[in-house]
């Protein structure tokens, strides 16, 4: 990938992320986690305040990402680090019950104290294929 917006790109075909925590034992954890969507902004996702993930991230908001796409040849991975931002618009919030469904199926909806939105909005991507898999890491910053 040769620039930002390659990577949201990339991103938003493999919206299945791996999403780096620390719990409060500084035990790491990743969890696949269906990303909302990446612009130029940032890379959204949603989740909600019962989870561990959302209480591990309060703590410590610094995590990797990490997206992988196996169906060409020899992999090409994205790893996104940075520091999350929890967001509370409530534009924001109307459109991912709206894009995401199983939220109201669930009883979510916009007003729901329980519905988290949080991006990563600057930090370093950088990608990862076969053919670079010995080259040091060119990171990207963005933000």
């Amino acid at each position: 990938m040769v620039d930002f917006e390659d990577c949201v790109k990339f991103a938003n075909e493999n919206p299945t992320a791996y999403l780096a925590t620390v719990d409060e034992n500084g035990q790491p954890r990743v969890r696949a986690l269906a990303m909302w969507y990446a612009d130029k902004t940032g890379f959204y996702f949603q989740t909600g305040t019962m989870k561990e993930l959302y209480e591990q991230l309060k703590k410590n908001p610094k995590t990797e990402v990490c997206w992988f796409n196996n169906k060409l040849e020899g992999g090409i991975m994205l790893r996104v680090t940075g520091n999350v931002e929890f967001l509370d618009d409530p534009k924001m919030r109307e459109k991912v019950v709206e894009d995401r469904q199983f939220l109201k199926a669930m009883g979510i909806n916009a007003s729901s104290q329980s519905l988290v939105i949080f991006r990563i909005a600057k930090g370093d991507a950088y990608t990862w294929t076969w053919e670079t898999n010995f080259a040091p890491k060119k990171m990207m910053p963005f933000g």
